[in-house]
This record gives structure tokens, sequence and C-alpha cells, in this order.
């Protein structure tokens, strides 16, 4: 079953935005089809329809999936200071990467890792 706080979120900016859910649906090019899924339950939205949901309201990743604000719950510094220095020969590249793109790698990898679980949630149901 697809995570429904998902798409509560999603239809709350759609309202603070003043649109109707078929304006939203036609801009990022959505079928009212997956926005009435994704209510249902039934499914949830994949990575490239999140990634540009939360590139359009403006809000991060961790808040769409999780609720999550920025800042709460856990410390970015050291949780990317960890990640990047575990990645061994690939350190060197963490240097070039603006704070921005590092959050976003992290919440890539959260997200990745949602997916996973809830696709088992569904595997073991079946």
């Amino acid at each position: 079953m697809g995570d429904q706080r998902i798409c509560q979120r999603i239809e709350a900016l759609i309202k603070d935005r003043g649109m109707t859910k078929k304006a939203f649906c036609e801009k990022l090019k959505i079928s009212v089809g997956n926005l009435g899924d994704w209510r249902s339950g039934k499914t949830t939205p994949g990575t490239k329809h999140l990634i540009q949901i939360s590139d359009f309201f403006n809000v991060s990743l961790d808040w769409l999936m999780k609720g999550v604000k920025p800042g709460e719950g856990v410390l970015q510094e050291q949780k990317a200071a960890y990640f990047f220095g575990v990645m061994g020969p690939l350190n060197y590249q963490c240097e070039q990467l603006s704070e921005k793109e590092k959050d976003f790698i992290l919440e890539y990898i959260e997200f990745t890792r949602f997916r996973k679980e809830k696709r088992q949630e569904v595997f073991a149901t079946q």
C-alpha cells in the first residue's frame, strides 16, 4: 500500500498554492488517475514525481515523504560527516559538493530506503 500521508501533504501544498488538483496535474504532467491512486493508498509517487513535486513547491523530500521539517530529528551535519567520511576514496569529491547537493544525496538515500521498506511490506502481504 502507498503512504497516504504523502498525498495529504501534496494536496495541502496544492491547496496552499491556490491551485486545483487538475491544474496541478496538468502543470506537472501527472495523470489525475495517479493522484487518485496516491490518495487511496493504492500506489506511492515514484522518485521522479517526488523530486518534481518537491522542486515545484520548494519543499524538501524529507518533508514531502516523512513530514520531517529541515533540521528536525537527525543532526544533518553529523550524518553527512559520517556518510561522506565512510565513502573512503570517494571522500575527496565531497569537498566539491555544496551543502545542498550533500543534503540531496542524503535525502535520496533515505528515500531509497523508504521505497525498499514499502516494497517489502507489499511482498509480505501477498
